[in-house]
């Protein structure tokens, strides 16, 4: 299925938590001189218009960069992030927010490389015109979960893999763990991060997930956060980061960050107080 299109969601709850985890971990691997790549298996458009006809449908933004936005000032430790966003926008206004792949274009240096993957012929023109001129820059218009382990390991072989798909179909949660299964094998010393949705009972499928991944990869950090309570709907109340070989000590970054995030985007006037929350825990196979 191509339907999905990232436009409509831009900019909410789950993109401001995906990206303060991904500006995190590009800020702990930028600490040192060697180069580095970025692999994004769904790259999307790169860029998204906040005041286009996409994102005023849904108006999801509003309940998430909206929110963080004007508390900009509050999380120094996000100054990066806050930067990428800035350099998309000619005011003081985040009227056009950049997707995982335009973030890693603004923190990467010269000598270092993105490799993006897109399948939706849409999105991938989009991407094309937005971060195709920049020569660390390649692009691949390819089903990512396939794409993934055939271009490991790369050169430089020290980086950073985002797999980030839409979850459209049930299927996407398998085809999950049996990508980063076959990307762990062919990079073991990668950093990856794998996001996913938290949705209502009835559709929630992280239990399932994190027991795929836990089978191949014996040592997991996951984050999560919520702005609402879970119920038997089909919304979307939150979002997690699963985390393969993160940075020495950076679940302890993320210790500090993620409560006052959740404080922030839990403030929405349709969730009651004090529903919103985060969690972070290892998870480790028994020997």
């Amino acid at each position: 299925m191509l339907s999905y299109l990232h436009g409509f969601h831009a900019g909410n709850h789950a993109d401001v938590f995906k990206h303060a985890i991904l500006t995190l971990l590009l800020d702990s691997l930028l600490a040192k001189p060697k180069p580095l790549v970025y692999l994004d298996t769904h790259a999307g458009a790169g860029v998204y218009d906040l005041a286009g006809e996409q994102a005023r449908k849904t108006g999801e933004h509003a309940l998430g960069i909206g929110l963080l936005w004007p508390e900009r000032d509050a999380f120094p430790e996000l100054a990066t992030y806050f930067a990428a966003l800035a350099s998309a926008n000619t005011g003081s206004e985040c009227r056009r927010y950049p997707g995982s792949p335009a973030i890693a274009q603004h923190l990467l240096r010269t000598e270092d490389k993105l490799i993006l993957m897109e399948l939706h012929k849409t999105e991938l023109q989009s991407l094309r015109e937005n971060l195709g001129h920049d020569r660390r820059v390649s692009i691949h218009h390819r089903d990512g979960f396939e794409g993934l382990p055939a271009l490991l390991p790369p050169k430089p072989a020290r980086g950073l893999v985002l797999i980030d798909p839409p979850y459209e179909v049930k299927t996407d949660y398998a085809r999950v763990a049996t990508c980063l299964a076959a990307a762990h094998a062919r990079w073991p010393t990668g950093v990856y991060a794998i996001w996913y949705p938290r949705l209502g009972v009835q559709r929630d499928q992280r239990d399932t997930l994190l027991h795929r991944l836990s089978e191949h990869i014996p040592e997991l950090l996951l984050a999560e956060l919520s702005v609402d309570v879970q119920t038997d709907d089909f919304g979307m109340h939150g979002s997690g980061m699963v985390l393969v070989n993160p940075p020495w000590q950076f679940d302890e970054r993320l210790r500090t960050v993620l409560p006052r995030l959740a404080a922030v985007l839990g403030k929405s006037p349709a969730t009651a107080a004090g529903t919103a929350g985060w969690r972070l825990e290892w998870r480790r196979q028994r020997g």
